[in-house]
């Protein structure tokens, strides 16, 4: 564990030096006391050293108001054209091609299609160049503790964040993110390091923050954990001879919550050739002047378990797509 040497000696127990917020109310000093009994009683980890990270974390309004106007609010029209660049999907392809040797090997491990893989650190980090600017320790103690409607959430990860950098003996000062404290390569949140990443390298660590093979590896474990199929298809665009029923089988979740056949027999038809039994999403999207329409299968919902935006899934579907013609393009 690498936590004291990365901490001011002058912070002490509690909310020494500067607190989380600039004025804590007293129920917040509460919590912060609260929740480093809780890793200790839980967990095993020093009291005194968990209020001295928690003191030494800082307030970051940026990351609040970040948080409250996330891009996946655009409208698809606007959010697509963030990742379907030229530029994404030319460095897209030179990375596939590579890391060709290595996403072979874990299609072979995994299943999951390299350009799959490919398209999902591209739209999170842009192939591992922009992993974040926020310090992950500030960001999920400003979320936790300064931000009521998803405090018990980010409470959990700033319990996972903590026991990760024990595990992995992790600089818990140095380690830099999202706003939302998901880091690395793939941008996994901290419960999601914990559970998913695996070591792709064979170098006995688990290193999303350089190692490109267990950047990889680790997103194709966590699809493969959320059962993608391998060789199945994502999504299909869909005609839609009739808009009358199209809200019946609308659905926020993201649940596969009708067939291929229901959606048939109400006039909306995937492009494709689909079993009737397959289980299927529907989605309504804005684009420029129209309506688009999308029929969303498993391997589509597999994606929405790695970020719960289906613009966010559509995306790297497609940019996954302008990738894999690049790289056949240039071979």
């Amino acid at each position: 564990m690498r936590w004291s040497r990365c901490l001011p000696l002058a912070l002490a127990f509690g909310l020494a030096a500067q607190p989380v917020a600039a004025n804590p109310l007293e129920e917040q000093q509460e919590a912060l006391s609260a929740f480093s009994t809780h890793m200790a009683e839980e967990h095993g980890l020093d009291r005194d050293q968990v209020n001295t990270l928690l003191a030494d974390a800082r307030h970051q309004q940026d990351i609040i108001d970040a948080i409250t106007s996330p891009a996946e609010a655009l409208p698809w029209h606007r959010y697509r054209r963030i990742f379907l660049q030229d530029d994404r999907i030319a460095e897209g392809a030179a990375f596939m091609d590579e890391h060709r040797e290595l996403l072979d090997d874990i299609a072979d491990d995994y299943g999951v299609d390299p350009a799959v893989l490919v398209a999902i650190v591209g739209v999170e980090t842009r192939y591992g160049q922009h992993p974040g600017q926020h310090r992950v320790l500030d960001a999920l103690v400003t979320l936790a503790f300064d931000y009521p409607p998803r405090a018990d959430f980010f409470r959990s990860e700033l319990e996972h964040f903590l026991l990760l950098v024990d595990e992995e003996d992790l600089d818990v000062s140095g380690i830099r993110g999202s706003y939302a404290g998901a880091m690395g390569i793939p941008q996994f949140i901290s419960s999601s390091y914990r559970h998913y990443a695996v070591d792709g390298s064979g170098d006995g660590r688990r290193d999303l923050m350089n190692s490109v093979p267990d950047a990889l590896a680790s997103v194709a474990n966590y699809f493969t954990e959320h059962r993608w199929r391998e060789g199945e298809p994502v999504v299909a665009p869909a005609r839609v001879d009739n808009t009358d029923r199209v809200d019946e089988f609308l659905d926020d979740g993201m649940r596969l919550n009708t067939t291929v056949g229901e959606l048939r027999a109400a006039g909306i038809e995937p492009e494709g050739d689909f079993d009737d039994d397959a289980a299927a999403l529907l989605l309504a999207l804005d684009s420029d002047n129209e309506t688009e329409y999308w029929v969303g299968l498993h391997n589509f919902r597999v994606i929405t378990r790695y970020n719960h935006s289906p613009l966010y899934a559509l995306a790297a579907y497609q940019l996954a797509g302008a990738i894999r013609n690049q790289d056949e393009h240039n071979q």
